[in-house]
């Protein structure tokens, strides 16, 4: 499934989902090992994950009747690919910033030369 970052972002507004994907961080889980810590129901859970899921940001397997759920890595992948365009874009405003900063300094400033004259 290829990754739709709206519904990914929609997806991770909600932060019983966040919390959700964060616990798949650690390793695989089920539906039941993932509803344990929450105060609802496993229907709850599930609807949860079904938006996850659409997102592309977790997988769910069968096996046998269970249904271990994991992190997805492409959808994972195209929020952090997203999100580093944003880190660049700032890192450059950033080296602007600097830059524009050290020429002021370097610059003699006719202020402080005004007031040494006698």
């Amino acid at each position: 499934m290829t990754p739709n970052l709206d519904t990914a972002f929609a997806a991770l507004a909600d932060p019983t989902r966040r919390a959700l994907l964060a616990r798949l961080a650690r390793e695989e889980a089920t539906v039941m090992d993932l509803a344990r810590p929450f105060a609802m129901s496993q229907p709850a859970i599930s609807r949860h994950l079904k938006v996850l899921e659409q997102a592309g940001l977790i997988q769910r397997r069968v096996e046998g009747t269970k249904r271990p759920c994991r992190l997805a890595p492409e959808g994972v992948a195209a929020v952090d690919q997203w999100l580093d365009m944003l880190r660049q874009a700032l890192t450059r405003n950033y080296e602007r910033l600097d830059q524009v900063l050290a020429e002021m300094k370097s610059e003699p400033n006719p202020k402080n030369a005004k007031r040494k004259s006698p």
